[in-house]
């Protein structure tokens, strides 16, 4: 028997059935339930609030913090059939005004509105004097003080439960640890509603870190080899960074866009509409860019300066592949990064417990980076979700070597130490590793550290190798960086055991290859999506279609239709138009909106 939850999701949204918690969360909204929802990224939450707002009677309104995923949204759902509109600070008094009429006359499904825009009196006023389906409460993570993207606007909408308290809330979000999960209901009156907890794993993501080294051509390397004309991000810390590898890219080829916070909001504005609208563009950018962005075929995540948490990672990581298609989650890391986030975080202002906030954080990331197993299992381990190898990242597929490397820490141990007690002096990472290499340069002649009995023990290992070490003795804090020494190093309450031989260190070593190169061998590297050749002429043919379509209609083109309905398209066609109903996202409405164009498109 089919229910109106699944019937609306056949004849809507196209799909045969609900993935997962999706029908349990839908039928206890539309029963008048309120919800706390964790899902991945591309795992289905916002039919979780859709869906019952068409089934309820009145509107659903859907709190969202930025503006280009509400358009994303509102335009998606037009071309379903679905009555939708948003109120946002990119309408003039004309447009606003037409859209709460609309709302005032039971003439909306769903509206979107910015948290701060909610919480004006005109608004509360409005949303009064309607009928309202539920809240959605969408990136609800915004709220927690302590999670990764904190929006102070978020702490208002406990409002909500005070003023409708008959009306169903669900708060959902990607990206939430226990603790976070915790504060999300605290903070918004969720304290009685259930918790339905999808896996986090997205196996389609291929997970791989790097050691860094000329980072910028390390990049262009992987995306040529591995994803060359694929859309993608790649997330910088600094603005300078963003612009300097957007440049680099652009100059050897590769069509990329700059997008930070110092850009002007027009600037900003059409980089991130370029992104969403056009094929092959790679998006340099801050954090500032992605929440919200739904771009499904985004192939590969790439970050060259070392993110500040696991959380962090996982939301920025998590927007490739939103169609469950092969992508890629890209890092590289080395012995700087390491450095530099150690020192933001002891001149970063708050007090002590603020601080060791931010030092577990980067703590578990780095255990991340430096793990031997699993990164998967590791990453999933963050969350309390614990699965079996995956198979598909680096240490799976090519397992690094871990080795003792006890007597390696004990020698430059000794020379941080030897330099402080005999000179009173504390140096960087380059040049301790000169004085361990027996690199007799300028500077070691300078401060006559020739002399130290800890000059040219370590000739067994490579400068790469030192690195490698070093890098992992400021990951485990068996080495401080000095904040007051413009990135000294300094030895901690944990390198004495070390020191003593009172404990054995096993480090991770990388192969010579991956260091050099940065990617998998070529038999492994590229997560690939394949079709047969006269599949491939239909997929091409049909994606020329739909950029038509999607230039027409001014809408990105994935609102049209997603590859993977394209992809299936391409390798079965469909004869009829009953045919074309049984594909996975044709919904009634773009049956009979696009049916005739597609199967004369195929039939060629």
């Amino acid at each position: 028997m089919t229910t109106p939850s699944l019937d609306t999701l056949q004849t809507v949204f196209g799909y045969e059935s609900f993935r997962g918690d999706q029908q349990a969360i839908i039928d206890h909204v539309i029963g008048g339930g309120d919800a706390l929802v964790l899902m991945p990224t591309g795992g289905g939450k916002s039919l979780c609030y859709q869906i019952p707002a068409l089934v309820r009677a009145g509107t659903g309104v859907v709190i969202s913090p930025l503006i280009a995923l509400m358009q994303d949204q509102v335009d998606a759902l037009l071309e379903l059939g679905v009555r939708a509109a948003y109120l946002n600070s990119s309408q003039d008094w004309r447009e606003a005004r037409e859209v709460e009429q609309a709302f005032l006359n039971g003439q909306l499904d769903l509206l979107y509105v910015a948290p701060e825009r909610l919480l004006t009196d005109r608004c509360m006023d409005l949303l009064e004097r309607g009928r309202i389906a539920l809240f959605a409460i969408d990136e609800a993570h915004c709220v927690s003080q302590w999670g990764h993207d904190f929006r102070p606007e978020y702490l208002g909408l406990s409002v909500l439960h005070e003023r409708w308290p008959g009306v169903p809330r669900l708060a959902l979000t990607a990206t939430a640890t226990t603790v976070t999960r915790r504060e999300i209901a605290q903070r918004l009156m969720l304290d009685d509603a259930p918790h339905f907890v999808a896996s986090f794993d997205r196996p389609n993501i291929r997970y791989r870190i790097v050691e860094k080294s000329e980072v910028r051509k390390q990049l262009l390397a992987f995306i040529k080899a591995e994803h060359d004309g694929d859309c993608g991000i790649v997330y910088c810390l600094s603005r300078a960074r963003v612009e300097d590898t957007a440049t680099f890219l652009c100059e050897h080829g590769i069509p990329a866009l700059p997008y930070h916070a110092g850009l002007s909001g027009p600037v900003r504005a059409a980089n991130q509409s370029r992104f969403l609208r056009e094929d092959g563009l790679v998006m340099v950018a801050t954090i500032a860019f992605g929440m919200g962005v739904n771009k499904p075929d985004v192939r590969f995540v790439a970050h060259i300066d070392l993110p500040k948490s696991v959380e962090g990672y996982y939301q920025e990581s998590g927007r490739a592949g939103r169609d469950g298609l092969p992508a890629t989650a890209w890092l590289a890391y080395g012995l700087q990064d390491v450095v530099q986030q150690r020192r933001m975080i002891d001149q970063s202002e708050g007090d002590d417990s603020f601080r060791r906030r931010l030092g577990a954080q980067l703590d578990a990331m780095l255990g991340l980076c430096e793990t031997v197993h699993c990164r998967r299992q590791r990453l999933l381990d963050y969350f309390d979700q614990h699965i079996e190898p995956c198979g598909n990242c680096d240490t799976c597929l090519e397992p690094p070597q871990a080795w003792d490397g006890t007597v390696a820490a004990q020698k430059i141990l000794s020379a941080v130490y030897r330099l402080w007690r005999e000179r009173g002096q504390r140096f960087g990472a380059g040049h301790l590793i000169d004085i361990l290499r027996g690199k007799l340069t300028e500077r070691v002649k300078e401060y006559g550290h020739d002399s130290l009995s800890v000059f040219g023990v370590g000739a067994d290992l490579s400068e790469s190798a030192w690195r490698g070490v070093l890098r992992q003795l400021l990951a485990q804090s068996l080495l401080a960086v000095d904040h007051e020494g413009y990135g000294t190093l300094a030895l901690t309450e944990g390198s004495r055991a070390v020191l003593k031989g009172e404990q054995t260190l096993m480090l991770r070593r990388e192969s010579e290859k991956k260091t050099r190169g940065g990617r998998a061998s070529a038999s492994r590297g590229k997560a690939a999506i394949v079709l047969p050749p006269e599949a491939q002429a239909r997929f091409e043919a049909l994606r020329s279609w739909r950029a038509e379509v999607a230039r027409s209609h001014g809408v990105p083109a994935y609102v049209i239709f997603h590859d993977a309905t394209l992809r299936e398209i391409a390798l079965d066609p469909p004869r009829t138009l009953d045919d074309l109903g049984q594909i996975s996202g044709v919904g009634v409405r773009k049956r009979e909106a696009y049916g005739e164009d597609l199967l004369r498109c195929v039939a060629r």
